[in-house]
């Protein structure tokens, strides 16, 4: 499967107005990419598209919300008005809910589901048609590491993440069965130094906060880039990603023990905080049109899990390197035995 270079293609993100969706926005056009980007804030729009005019990039703006089939439409309708093909698809948009599952609402947990999975699918429903007629492209959906393994306080977000892990393992197989050149890849971040924690509803009494190592956006960006080009079923995002999957995968027991020694205080900050306070979680809110979050002076801007998955040829030298130690080391073994 061949996907173009990012300088040819016509790129939709939508949740561009903050966060991982404006850097990837930003790193896109910085690489020649023609972008539409969408989401609820008109405000982060249209600063994001001035930024993006300031270097000469190209970009339109679409005010959709993902909880609306026909808004999520438009998105993709306007890359083929703008400029006349879509090539690939970038799902950022989400929202975030800290409370135990008894506190939590049966309309608050709807609407997690609603936005945060059934506007991926909404996503990929309207994105497909165009990236056929294009003769092929990427439909890249954001997840999170939690769509693998569960953390409390989040039961809402996670079972969406979860449903995204499914829907594209089932999606990615019916279009290798068909044979169509359209890479699905789900990104699978950490924690990560955006907005998201701030414009969340609490229900814990204090801001929340990601667990513990937190990363710059500009490393899922990245992620994102490399696999607009460079056909990818999954990206882990974060050193700290691959270990959580890897334990999972190990013994799911002992990641529940130590969520339950640790994991409730590492989603907490010490800021109050009430579920009546400021949030996105049913509107759009002002004054965070930006890409990092509050958490800058403690996020990381390197992983080296990242660097080698987007650098398959070092990694895959230091696997051959690795593997000629053993087989030296035991070599010289039998020679001394």
């Amino acid at each position: 499967m061949q996907l173009l270079p990012i300088n040819q293609q016509t790129v939709a993100i939508v949740g561009a107005s903050s966060g991982i969706g404006r850097e990837t926005a930003l790193s896109f056009a910085k690489r020649g990419a023609k972008v539409v980007v969408a989401a609820r804030s008109q405000s982060g729009l249209d600063s994001l598209v001035k930024e993006i005019e300031s270097f000469g990039g190209q970009a339109t703006a679409i005010r959709a919300d993902v909880l609306d089939f026909q808004q999520v439409k438009a998105i993709a309708d306007k890359a083929i008005e703008q400029y006349g093909r879509l090539d690939t698809w970038v799902h950022c948009a989400a929202v975030a809910l800290y409370a135990a599952f008894e506190q939590t609402t049966p309309e608050e947990f709807k609407r997690v589901i609603d936005v945060n999975l059934m506007g991926q699918v909404y996503g990929a429903m309207v994105a497909l048609p165009h990236l056929r007629r294009s003769g092929g492209g990427a439909l890249i959906h954001i997840s999170s590491v939690l769509g693998k393994r569960s953390f409390p306080l989040q039961s809402a977000y996670c079972a969406a993440k979860h449903g995204i892990n499914g829907f594209l393992e089932s999606l990615r197989v019916e279009l290798m069965h068909e044979g169509v050149p359209i890479s699905v890849t789900e990104i699978q971040p950490t924690s990560i130094n955006t907005p998201f924690f701030t414009k969340a509803r609490t229900k814990i009494g204090v801001k929340p906060m990601g667990a513990p190592p937190i990363y710059e956006p500009s490393l899922v960006a990245e992620a994102i880039i490399y696999a607009a080009s460079h056909p990818t079923r999954e990206m882990p995002v974060g050193d700290a990603a691959r270990i959580l999957l890897t334990s999972q995968r190990l013994s799911p027991e002992l990641v529940d023990a130590f969520l339950v020694s640790a994991g409730f205080d590492a989603q907490r900050t010490s800021e109050p905080k009430t579920e009546n306070d400021l949030n996105s979680f049913d509107e759009a809110i002002p004054d965070f049109n930006r890409v990092e979050g509050d958490f800058s002076n403690q996020s990381l801007s390197v992983s080296v899990s990242d660097w080698l998955d987007t650098h398959p040829l070092a990694k895959w030298g230091a696997l051959a390197g690795t593997l000629g130690l053993v087989f030296l080391a035991g070599q010289a073994f039998k020679i001394m035995d």
